[in-house]
């Protein structure tokens, strides 16, 4: 991580990210040109990362606020909103799907303090789903949700996987991928990027054989837990205490059909507790002489992390917007990639400025994190002189850490439908109610 981008570059994005990074991540684009443009393939880039601090301003507006040009002049003549557009298009989305992933891989590794549950770095894997705006092209190639009737979700749908760090929460992966495919297959592109001395927290909707068996790995310390499903018939084998046991499973024969190396049956530890007043149990490969009942019941609290950082995506991002703004395929996947790496830009800021100021990282209040940031940005994009970088930075990363939570217990509302699934048909092009 030696020389970085100029200011002009955007320089609280590229203090984190080195130019290397960004010139392999080029070398992707679906149309490299050694044109001098007046917006060149690397401050379109940038564009890209500005887009999702800046949700509700045009994307030329937002490339007029951080002087995104090759001559640092953007103006209205310089940059008309097709020029703009025109750009994007030629980026592609590759360059910026494989930085976010590039930074993930080094990012999500970082440790931190208080990063390890007895001696395990602790991660989540969750899906969640993105609107899309309404258009064949769209609909077409991401689908959406069937409803009670004929008629399907108001939008196309985007289905996303994550891999997080949950003491960080930073993402050291992801996928993306239209609605139907399934959120097992995409959690498996992430089985070799999962580190050794690990426990993965996964959401109920992950319950695979195949999937459990092949991630956990005790040779290498890789554990996961997993809420327990319903109606599943089972044995056991052994008894830690009233709320601890062992268990002993059939593999389906579904699942030995797409994987014939499964064994017949596997067994898991079932450790049950009470929450909120309700009986729970969760499943874990978890060794029971090592790590304690009450200890691996609080643990799996923690999976609530990933849920938080979904909402700082779509809420303190997006603004809560119901769709995505662009309106092609390919802008769409760059879209969300830049969202992405922008996402894990702030987190990672917010975790050097966390330990700067001798605090947790997923302390920092993420929201106002964002937004301090964003007019940072704006300031700094026309200020003078240029020797002032450094400091302003060291200002930036010294404000950020002035936004500790002090308390941040999970929400006890039921989660809600924001768009209703209705049976009739709605004309999009009626005139808004007075």
């Amino acid at each position: 991580m030696d020389a970085l981008q100029s200011f002009c570059d955007l320089s609280t994005f590229t203090q984190n990210i080195p130019v290397e990074w960004v010139d392999s991540a080029l070398q992707l684009s679906s149309q490299a040109t050694i044109r001098r443009r007046r917006l060149p393939a690397d401050q379109v880039l940038w564009l890209v990362l500005g887009m999702a601090l800046f949700r509700n301003e045009p994307v030329s507006e937002v490339a007029r606020r951080l002087n995104i040009c090759a001559q640092g002049l953007a103006n209205d003549s310089l940059l008309a909103p097709s020029g703009v557009s025109k750009a994007r298009q030629r980026l592609g989305a590759n360059p910026v799907q494989w930085l976010f992933q590039r930074t993930g891989v080094h990012w999500g590794h970082e440790r931190y303090p208080e990063d390890e549950w007895r001696g395990l770095q602790v991660l989540a894997v969750d899906g969640a789903l993105l609107r899309t705006q309404d258009t064949p092209e769209l609909r077409d190639h991401f689908g959406s949700g069937n409803t009670s009737t004929n008629r399907q979700t108001p939008y196309p749908l985007m289905r996303l996987v994550a891999l997080m760090n949950v003491r960080s929460h930073v993402l050291l992966n992801a996928e993306l991928s239209p609605y139907r495919r399934s959120e097992i297959r995409l959690a498996d592109e992430f089985m070799n990027q999962v580190p050794e001395a690990s426990v993965t927290l996964f959401d109920k909707g992950f319950w695979s054989a195949d999937l459990l068996l092949r991630w956990a790995d005790q040779n290498t310390q890789r554990h996961w837990l997993i809420p327990e499903r319903k109606g599943l018939v089972s044995e056991t084998v052994e008894v830690y205490n009233k709320n601890d046991r062992l268990l002993r499973m059939k593999v389906s024969p579904q699942a030995r059909k797409r994987n014939p190396a499964l064994p017949e049956y596997w067994e898991v530890r079932a450790v049950s507790y009470k929450h909120n007043g309700k009986n729970k149990t969760v499943f874990t490969w978890l060794p029971a002489d090592t790590y304690g009942t009450k200890a691996v019941a609080k643990l799996y609290q923690e999976r609530w992390e990933i849920e938080i950082g979904f909402r700082d995506i779509k809420s303190s991002m997006q603004h809560n917007a119901v769709t995505l703004r662009s309106k092609t395929v390919e802008l769409v996947y760059q879209e969300v990639w830049g969202l992405l790496l922008a996402y894990n830009v702030i987190r990672r800021e917010a975790s050097q400025a966390a330990v700067a100021h001798g605090g947790n990282p997923a302390r920092i209040r993420f929201k106002f994190a964002c937004q301090y940031i964003a007019a940072q940005l704006i300031v700094m994009a026309a200020a003078q002189p240029l020797s002032r970088t450094g400091a302003r930075l060291s200002e930036l990363r010294a404000g950020i850490g002035n936004l500790f939570l002090e308390d941040r217990p999970r929400p006890s509302r039921p989660r809600t439908v924001k768009i209703s699934k209705t049976r009739y048909p709605v004309n999009r092009r009626a005139a808004p109610l007075k």
